[in-house]
């Protein structure tokens, strides 16, 4: 493997809410080149079974894609919050749903061209209902589907983030082995 490059200089752009931006340079074989970078604390993805193949989906509106996005249950790591805290947290707040159970399913980083954040998901089992406890700013819709009606959704374009398109090839893949 080549040498890794050498961080030379690192100078925060931007800070906001959600993640900040940061410009490093970066020296690699004599020369240097910029790397902008959002650094974001990290997110939690729950796949939350009702049964064995049906799960709970959410809809909301996502102002970057300009429309609504049927989901998976998701959001932001609190500073310093255990991921399987955040994952029980997540749920509950997003669509009122508890888990008996909370497994880690796996992390991956969703554009790790440009973006710290790493995705830890989780698999939501047992679950009892309750009443969801959005964000101020969230208008979430919260529905039950099987696995092909997800699939179908993912099909027709209802369904177009990568969260959910993970978390749904993970749970046929665990089904159908």
């Amino acid at each position: 493997m080549n040498e890794l490059p050498k961080l030379v200089e690192s100078r925060e752009a931007f800070s906001g809410a959600i993640f900040s931006v940061r410009v490093d340079t970066l020296e690699v074989d004599g020369s240097s080149r910029r790397v902008d970078i959002v650094a974001h604390r990290g997110s939690i993805a729950i796949l939350a079974l009702a049964a064995p193949e049906r799960l709970i989906l959410i809809r909301q509106y996502r102002h970057p894609a300009g429309r609504e996005l049927w989901e998976i249950p998701a959001g932001m790591r609190e500073p310093g919050e255990d991921a399987g805290v955040g994952a029980a947290r997540e749920l509950r707040e997003e669509t009122g749903y508890t888990a008996g159970r909370i497994t880690p399913m796996f992390a991956a980083y969703a554009t790790p061209g440009f973006c710290t954040e790493l995705l830890h998901f989780f698999l939501a089992e047992e679950l009892q209902s309750g009443l969801p406890e959005p964000d101020a700013d969230e208008r979430i819709d919260v529905r039950e589907v099987s696995l092909a009606e997800a699939f179908a959704m993912q099909a027709s374009g209802q369904i177009a983030d990568l969260k959910t398109f993970a978390a749904l090839l993970w749970l046929g893949r665990k089904l159908h082995q």
